[in-house]
């Protein structure tokens, strides 16, 4: 039951989408997740609500919805997405219902095509550092979020979330372009970070900003913190540290302690094309 196409800037892929619902006994149905299925691959992906969003459920209903996650996947997996559409539209009919199909462009993550339409359709509400996270440019992280703590930056945005990341003030997102941290972070991947970075940085994912570089592509980098700089001579310096890519293609560096500032520490990919 196909509907109104929403475009999501230009898109090179279409998919077809549902809001699906919960109808408790004697109430309204309320939004409650949306699947999402690519045209092309039948590939699932989908969001849901925590249970927070009922002020009562009966153990059965409290029993379907814990479980309906995991249920989800594996019937996606198992059935494929498209299928799976077809499958709700013909037997969800009383706790759990699905709007009519929609189609839609889209370009880039799954994902994040998913979270829109949950903003959209679901939870509208944005709730920083619990629901949400801000976006930066790693020109205004370095800003708001290096250790000289400069200035109070505005977030050009608030992302939703992964549902499994505990989600903690300090946390942003920015997009690292460059292969050198391919195969873990894909060139142009929005990816997730925490500031300040404590303790031992030895083999941590780092975002570094690099004194010597005035081009704005190399001047931010996300390597790996292979060594420590430590005391040297009478203790007035430090030596260098080794700063390490995952690509072999890419070489490893060494700066000196006043090349360089740590921003924060790479958590994971939220979005990648």
């Amino acid at each position: 039951m196909p509907a109104a196409v929403i475009p999501i800037r230009s898109h090179s892929r279409r998919a077809s989408w549902v809001v699906l619902e919960v109808a408790q006994p004697g109430r309204k149905p309320v939004p409650y997740g949306i699947l999402f299925a690519d045209a092309e691959t039948s590939k699932l992906t989908f969001r849901l609500h925590d249970l927070s969003l009922f002020e009562v459920l009966d153990e059965t209903d409290f029993d379907v919805l814990t479980a309906l996650s995991a249920d989800i996947e594996e019937k996606g997996r198992d059935m494929g997405g498209l299928p799976l559409l077809d499958w709700l539209e013909d037997r969800a009919s009383h706790f759990l219902r699905v709007t009519d199909r929609a189609g839609i462009g889209y370009f880039g993550s799954a994902q994040a095509a998913v979270d829109r339409l949950f903003d959209e359709h679901v939870d509208r509400a944005v709730r920083p550092y619990i629901t949400h996270l801000p976006v930066y440019s790693l020109r205004a992280a370095a800003t708001r979020f290096g250790e000289l703590m400069e200035n109070e930056e505005e977030a050009e945005s608030w992302v939703r979330a992964p549902e499994n990341l505990r989600v903690t003030n300090g946390m942003f997102v920015a997009t690292v372009v460059g292969r050198s941290m391919e195969p873990l972070i894909p060139d142009g991947s929005q990816c997730i970070f925490r500031a300040p970075v404590t303790g031992s940085r030895k083999g941590r994912y780092l975002l570094i900003e690099k004194f010597d570089e005035a081009d704005f592509a190399s001047r931010y980098t996300v390597k790996r913190y292979a060594r420590e700089g430590k005391l040297v001579e009478s203790g007035e310096r430090e030596a260098p540290i080794r700063l390490e890519p995952l690509n072999p293609e890419f070489e490893a560096f060494d700066l000196a302690s006043d090349q360089y500032r740590v921003i924060a520490e790479f958590l994971q990919v939220l979005y990648s094309e």
